[in-house]
């Protein structure tokens, strides 16, 4: 009688293991309200529902999730830490709106980081987890053919974040999520024209080359997709020459002409 392989039930257990910290999760959020307003603004950004420069109004919030002011106050100031939100004296909270040396900045992390984590992952990946890479590619794939700006844009962030928990790290998957959060803004902000398509490809190379457990290769590719990332973002604009700028819609003025002062009209003597 052959050997019975005792992968499957391995994985049965990872997933049993997986869905419990997630029913975990999900019972600590809905303990912490605090929490569940921290990620639903989060969310809301990186899904492009909430623009750089919103307004985040402390009474509004509390109507929205049936709170206090002061547990969303408690939430705005996380999101302050996390550089989502800014906060003004006299003011009030809104979306942040990063500088253009701070969204070099973040994409200057992630390349360390990423370029590092994804070199160990394809020392140690398993061919589970390749299905269950590629089952998240599908979901990407279904997200940008039916346009689904929300959708598409949470499933590739989400995509590295999937890769830094599969080497079982959860604080560089935190690192990451906050970094993509980060990165979400920084596109809103400078009017990324990188395509969705696009991610999709360069994140189905990177897959293949863990699947080949090419590690080179897959570090290459993903340093490629996060510089084509930075590059389609408007970082550098071009200061417009005020000549060329006006040139085309300015008609030519007659040298001879010489503009009539308007009439002054004397004011009326009171009888």
């Amino acid at each position: 009688m052959p050997a019975r392989s005792d992968r499957p039930a391995r994985s049965s257990t990872a997933s049993a293991a997986g869905k419990a910290r997630a029913r975990n999760g999900t019972a600590q959020r809905q303990a912490n309200p605090t929490q569940r307003i921290v990620e639903s603004i989060t969310t809301a950004i990186v899904e492009r529902r909430l623009m750089p420069g919103t307004k985040l109004a402390e009474q509004k919030i509390a109507d929205v999730f049936k709170v206090s002011r002061t547990l969303v106050r408690q939430a705005l100031n996380q999101l302050s830490r996390d550089r989502l939100v800014t906060l003004e004296p006299a003011r009030g909270a809104f979306v942040a709106r990063p500088s253009v040396a701070e969204a070099r900045q973040v994409f200057e992390v992630r390349r360390l980081l990423e370029a590092e984590m994804i070199r160990r992952l394809a020392a140690r990946i398993t061919p589970a987890q390749v299905s269950g890479l590629r089952e998240h590619l599908q979901r990407e794939q279904a997200a940008v053919q039916r346009t689904d700006v929300p959708g598409r844009t949470r499933l590739l962030a989400d995509f590295h974040v999937v890769l830094a928990r599969l080497l079982g790290n959860d604080v560089l998957a935190e690192m990451l999520q906050d970094l993509l959060s980060r990165s979400s803004l920084i596109s809103l902000m400078y009017q990324s024209a990188h395509s969705a398509e696009h991610s999709f490809d360069e994140h189905v190379a990177v897959v293949d080359a863990l699947e080949r457990r090419d590690a080179n290769a897959a570090v290459r590719l993903m340093e490629h997709h996060l510089h084509n990332v930075e590059r389609n973002l408007q970082l550098d604009p071009r200061v417009p020459d005020l000549q060329a700028a006006l040139a085309p819609q300015a008609e030519p003025i007659d040298p001879t002409f010489e503009p009539v002062a308007p009439k002054r009209h004397r004011r009326a003597t009171p009888a």
